[in-house]
């Protein structure tokens, strides 16, 4: 049963759009990498990065030029990055941030399965890429997860302490409660978020739609009552699971939960990092970021 179960949920989990919206090929010659269908633009970088699982998944980082914060961005299940260029250079525009969003594993033009733990491994190699690339600290980092993206945003919050902040979109509890009442945790569920919630220490925003029909309201009100560090919920009264971003108070609410994340007192414990900061040898060896900018 618990086999049947957790395979279930998986599939639930995991729709990649079928055929990606854009390609991947290199130009002869020159070797460049070029996206098809991603309009040019010349504050974006495109990388591919090898994952400790040996996949290379496809990165686009939006840049802002006076950019405080850059947004991590772990999208839904039914959507690739051609899908999302609009959104990231909404969001660039209107809130002033770097956005870096991926595809995971078999998604788009990246290579390998979409697993739950194979988006565990996409999302540590995006964010070394940050790290080792752009020199970008933790502190000056939000995890957005939307949807399923929510679990491997909970992975990394989980794990890593430092970030100023973590939001929550249309979140799920875990894979099983998307499909069932369930009141505790089996072995076999997948992103166990109900859990791991509780050792998330940075703030906490929680977007929901009250009419969400994929994701109940109750998975964004549960999260939110275990959040640690509590920021105002956003509930968006009428809105379902994929149509927050066409509400009015969605950006203006983001405004004002970014306002506060840089009022807050960064550690005094430390220290500016250089823009290139030397990575270890294990970080090293997986941050492999092949950048190409659209020029």
């Amino acid at each position: 049963m618990g086999n049947v179960t957790g395979g279930v949920a998986a599939k639930f989990a995991f729709f990649p759009p079928d055929p990606p919206t854009y390609s991947v090929r290199r130009e002869p010659g020159n070797g460049k990498i070029v996206f098809s269908g991603i309009t040019a633009d010349n504050n974006t970088d495109v990388h591919l990065i090898e994952t400790k699982a040996g996949n290379k998944v496809v990165a686009m980082f939006w840049k802002h030029p006076s950019a405080r914060f850059t947004i991590l961005y772990s999208h839904g299940n039914a959507a690739d990055l051609g899908q999302m260029q609009e959104l990231f250079n909404a969001l660039r525009a209107h809130l002033r941030v770097n956005i870096m969003g991926y595809d995971y594993s078999g998604y788009g033009a990246s290579t390998g399965k979409a697993t739950e733990f194979n988006t565990y491994d996409d999302i540590e190699a995006v964010y070394k890429c940050l790290k080792c690339d752009y020199g970008i600290r933790q502190e000056d980092l939000i995890l957005y997860g939307q949807s399923v993206g929510s679990g491997p945003t909970l992975h990394m919050a989980s794990k890593l302490q430092r970030f100023r902040a973590v939001v929550l979109h249309s979140a799920i509890l875990s894979g099983i409660r998307v499909l069932y009442n369930v009141k505790v945790t089996f072995w076999f569920d997948i992103f166990k978020n109900i859990d791991k919630i509780r050792h998330v220490d940075c703030p906490v925003l929680v977007i929901h739609g009250t009419n969400d029909d994929v994701v109940d309201f109750s998975h964004g009100k549960r999260l939110w009552e275990l959040s640690k560090e509590k920021y105002d919920p956003l509930w968006v009264n009428g809105a379902g699971h994929c149509n927050i971003e066409t509400f009015p108070e969605y950006l203006k609410h983001l405004r004002k939960f970014l306002t506060a994340m840089e009022k807050l007192p960064v550690p005094t414990t430390q220290t500016k990092k250089p823009p290139t900061p030397n990575c270890s040898v294990t970080e090293t060896k997986h941050c492999k970021c092949l950048g190409f900018s659209f020029k």
